[in-house]
């Protein structure tokens, strides 16, 4: 083995270790605002329209068990439908935790994965796959801090890898069919803070507030 292929291991490694760590992170910065959401607040609004907040938590935990099953090599469509829970907080915060034990076991980096929500057919590297999850995280976090009246401020290297992922996140018409994981590029998604750029370039508004206290 040349010490060339070493050193591009080595470094491939190292990156790899870093976007887990910064993953854990970005699971983390949700589960922090989750756990200060009053059971009397699941019937919010949210940034997504469609959504009340009792329906936002159903979606993530469903995409966060969707991923950790993933990850863990199991092609199962199932894991990636939405299930009823009586404590949709308690619910989500297991399922955070199960993403982040999933992309943590040993070898994770070695598998391609299958996600139905991109392509029922096309198995993508599994570190994509902790992208996708990493920028989806954060930006839920926020949906639901706005959700309760507060925001997120994620620090500044979590900021500049969701904003990294976020501006590789091709844009379109499809954004605007139902079911589409984000609304269309907003006006101004270069501008603002790394939080501000990274909610324009997925379609969220920054100043986005319930309509109702």
């Amino acid at each position: 083995m040349s010490t060339e292929f070493e050193g591009r291991a080595h470094d491939r490694t190292e990156s790899n270790e870093r976007l887990r760590e910064l993953h854990a992170r970005a699971v983390r910065l949700s589960t922090e605002v989750v756990a200060r959401i009053d059971a009397d607040r699941l019937s919010a609004e949210t940034p997504c329209a469609e959504w009340d907040l009792r329906a936002l938590l159903a979606h993530m935990a469903t995409q966060d068990r969707g991923f950790a099953g993933a990850a863990r090599g199991v092609d199962d469509p199932g894991a990636w439908e939405a299930r009823p829970a009586a404590d949709p907080i308690a619910d989500y915060l297991a399922a955070a935790d199960e993403v982040v034990a999933a992309f943590a076991e040993p070898g994770v980096f070695e598998r391609t994965v299958l996600l139905p929500e991109v392509s029922s057919e096309r198995r993508l590297p599994a570190v994509t796959a902790i992208r996708f999850h990493l920028v989806d995280s954060v930006v839920h976090a926020w949906d639901v801090a706005r959700s309760i009246g507060e925001t997120v401020d994620p620090d500044r290297e979590l900021a500049l890898m969701a904003l990294d992922i976020a501006a590789a996140v091709p844009d379109g018409s499809f954004r605007l069919e139902p079911g589409a994981a984000f609304a269309p590029v907003l006006a101004a998604a270069d501008s603002g803070s790394t939080m501000d750029r990274v909610l324009r370039l997925l379609g969220r508004a920054p100043e986005w507030t319930p309509s109702r206290p």
